[in-house]
């Protein structure tokens, strides 16, 4: 082995220099600096607006591969196989749903929906303009109307005498009516889509003027206090992991494309400037205060990770390698040279 005087004054400092170095970010000496450093960080960062700080372009840039790369990577559907797995199979103990959501705020979501009603309405409206949606509903009507006679018919042929009064009444009207048919038959083809658009109207009205009922609320309030008592459970026991795996994926696939669409992408940029709009003025402590974060937590949280990591970059060499390569360029460098030489 050389001794000191034989190894060049540069590489001993730098030898010295990625010791100490080592020695603060191993042991005890580790969660010092890192708290350290963390607060000197933040305590630097705080003298500066965010905007400042951060360049909003190159933020657009991340969140636009965020978007177009990040969900249909190998790690996020990973991620996505381990919740169907977990959906499945439901938690490992069976909770009721009510003792992890409370029922005021059941109360107050349903409470906001139904006041969407009119929004609903014109929404629903919209759909009087699509045929297949008319001939649905025109069925649907059509559906209800006649169970409603079949079950008035059933209830009718209990008593004597008014099953056959009920039934000559719907045969003389089905008669009328089927009359009627045969003389406006050119006349009602030209108003078939009217049909259909009144059959929608009519399913509308009836769907709006329900969730306007009060009795609704507490219906779907009662239905609440029902689920909320049964034990929460994996789909296993309604649906077999076929069936959930097809739903997942078909959603995730879609996910992934409208994702990555650029009018997605324009979209994530839009949130990124109105973010620096509304908090490119403000500091780092201050946005952390708005985000209700503490800062104290926030470094404790990071020195609550730093061992972890750091102490496996020490045990394996990497650290030490990583602080050499950077620093040896330093004492390689011309001006250091002379220096080292000027005081040997």
């Amino acid at each position: 082995m050389p001794t000191d005087d034989a190894v060049p004054l540069g590489d001993r400092l730098l030898d010295a220099q990625v010791a100490f170095h080592l020695a603060r970010l191993t042991g005890d000496e580790l969660t010092v600096t890192v708290a350290r450093i963390a607060t000197a960080v933040l305590d630097a960062a705080d003298g500066h607006q965010v905007a400042d700080l951060v360049d909003p372009e190159a933020v657009k840039v991340v969140v636009g591969r965020a978007l177009t790369d990040v969900p249909g990577s190998p790690a996020v559907a990973a991620f996505i196989e381990l919740g169907r797995e977990l959906a499945v199979a439901g938690p490992a103990e069976a909770f009721p749903l009510g003792d992890v959501v409370d029922r005021e705020q059941v109360e107050r979501l349903l409470d906001e929906t139904l006041a969407l009603t009119p929004v609903l309405e014109r929404a629903l409206e919209r759909l009087t303009a699509s045929p297949l949606v008319g001939a649905t509903a025109t069925r649907f009507m059509g559906r209800i109307v006649g169970e409603a006679i079949a079950a008035n018919q059933a209830v009718a042929d209990k008593v004597p005498g008014l099953g056959s009064l009920l039934s000559m009444g719907t045969k003389a009207a089905a008669g009328m009516v089927g009359a009627a048919d045969k003389q406006l038959d050119g006349l009602l083809a030209d108003t078939a889509g009217k049909g259909g658009t009144l059959a929608v109207r009519r399913l509308n009205r009836i769907i709006v003027d329900t969730l306007r009922d009060p009795t609704t609320r507490d219906a779907v309030l009662q239905v609440w206090d029902l689920v909320a008592a049964e034990p929460v459970r994996g789909l296993g026991d309604d649906a077999d992991v076929e069936q959930v795996s097809g739903v997942v994926d078909a959603a995730h696939d879609l996910t992934v494309s409208v994702l990555a669409h650029p009018r997605v992408v324009a979209l994530g940029h839009a949130v990124v400037d109105g973010f620096f709009e509304a908090f490119g003025g403000y500091t780092p402590g201050e946005l952390l205060e708005q985000l209700d974060l503490d800062r104290a937590d926030l470094v404790a949280d990071v020195v609550r990770f730093a061992p972890a990591v750091v102490g496996t970059l020490v045990e394996s060499g990497e650290l030490e390698r990583v602080l050499r390569a950077e620093l040896a360029p330093f004492y390689a460098s011309d001006e250091v040279v002379r220096l080292l030489g000027v005081r040997d």
